[in-house]
């Protein structure tokens, strides 16, 4: 049993989701639910593998080993029924890089990439700062989850000359598991249209039961000559200052393209501490990830049982994985920013404003669960003096 009750202090330690909001604020007493990094500790075997690198005593150059890649392998065939080989996985410092990477090898200055609206904020991020052309495609709600437009998908790899999708699964922020057959409609649009996609499944082990998460790259393998998949540990266990992620491309010459690229800066290789600890928690992780799923499921249901009960005018969408959570804010007919300033000023609580996420999130915020109890009922209690009617 692991103690995910434990309170560990963060403060005073240049954590960026404790540390910076002070100071961004200039609010004393404000409590953090918004950048995605959990507040439990994280396991002792991915910590033990560390001390056991520093305890080597020289920090010299590293190589990826040969049971690192067999630890990814093993993981990916048996949590998500990938069938990959050590050739096809690449190595980077992080989910994000990996798609600034994906822009500058696959498309050209103002050519068009395509995301979701609302998604991931640095997905659009990545694709301004390249200079490419950003195309939206609005998610609708259909009870009560986020669906796809695929109309409106095709249409626009027609007439805007798409040349790369960027896929959320599961969906930040929403928490939408897409399904196979959703999945299949859109990866074959993408062969239709000559249209690269990329999928960024780094929440794909936090899924909670009865859904199932299906990697883009367990479809078809039709679809591998225009398919690139992100993946890290770093999301599942709560060890994202460790910078270390994986590209699998299982086309030769994609595989190529990205790989000249990835030369050109020196990106393809990895800290010692990410290997480590990327082949411990793909080793020994599978019980921690279990319990650590069921306590926030459990956090899952408190925030939406006191939400239908203290705060009944604000809808949730239930997430079908990740530890976050999507909320509709809109019925109090506030402006973004006047909501913002009610929840750090009134509530004393930092979230990640939903504006950010696209224009479709103006009036939502996302708040992140993966939080000890305790933390969590506080955080309850400031989001009804917020936003109360």
């Amino acid at each position: 049993m692991y103690n995910f009750d434990q309170i560990i202090l963060r403060k005073g330690t240049n954590s960026k989701k404790w540390d910076s909001i002070d100071e961004t604020y200039h609010e004393a007493g404000l409590l953090p639910m918004w950048v995605a990094d959990m507040d439990f500790a994280t396991p002792d075997f991915i910590r033990e593998a560390i001390a056991a690198a520093l305890d080597h005593k020289v920090l010299g150059y590293t190589m990826a080993p040969e049971s690192l890649y067999e630890a990814i392998i093993q993981w990916e065939a048996t949590q998500h029924q990938i069938q990959l080989k050590k050739e096809h996985i690449l190595f980077s410092p992080g989910v994000v890089p990996s798609i600034a990477l994906a822009i500058e090898t696959l498309t050209q200055v103002e050519e068009a990439v395509m995301i979701h609206d609302p998604v991931y904020t640095p997905f659009r991020e990545m694709v301004e700062q390249n200079n490419r052309k950003v195309i939206t495609s609005t998610l609708t709600i259909e009870n009560g989850q986020f669906v796809m437009d695929f109309k409106d998908i095709e249409k626009k790899f027609s007439t805007e000359k798409v040349r790369l999708f960027i896929l959320s699964n599961p969906q930040n922020p929403g928490g939408r598991v897409w399904s196979r057959g959703e999945l299949n409609t859109l990866l074959s649009l993408c062969k239709k249209y000559q249209v690269y996609c990329l999928s960024d499944e780094i929440h794909s082990d936090l899924i909670f039961a009865p859904h199932q998460f299906t990697s883009a790259f367990a479809i078809d393998e039709a679809f591998d000559d225009l398919l690139i998949v992100l993946n890290a540990a770093t999301k599942t266990f709560n060890m994202a200052g460790v910078k270390h992620s994986m590209i699998y491309v299982k086309d030769s010459v994609l595989r190529a393209k990205l790989m000249a690229a990835q030369a050109k800066s020196e990106q393809g290789t990895i800290n010692t501490f990410g290997y480590a600890a990327t082949e411990a928690a793909y080793r020994y992780g599978k019980d921690w990830l279990k319990e650590l799923i069921g306590y926030i499921q459990e956090n899952q249901r408190l925030f939406m049982d006191f939400f239908a009960k203290e705060l009944p005018h604000i809808s949730v969408i239930k997430p079908e994985g990740t530890y976050l959570i999507w909320i509709d804010c809109r019925s109090l007919g506030l402006s973004d920013q006047t909501l913002k300033e009610r929840l750090i000023h009134q509530g004393k609580i930092v979230l990640s404003p939903g504006i950010d996420y696209g224009l479709n999130g103006s009036g939502w915020m996302r708040v992140n669960l993966g939080c000890p109890k305790e933390i969590l009922e506080d955080g309850l209690q400031r989001l009804k003096l917020a936003l109360a009617k």
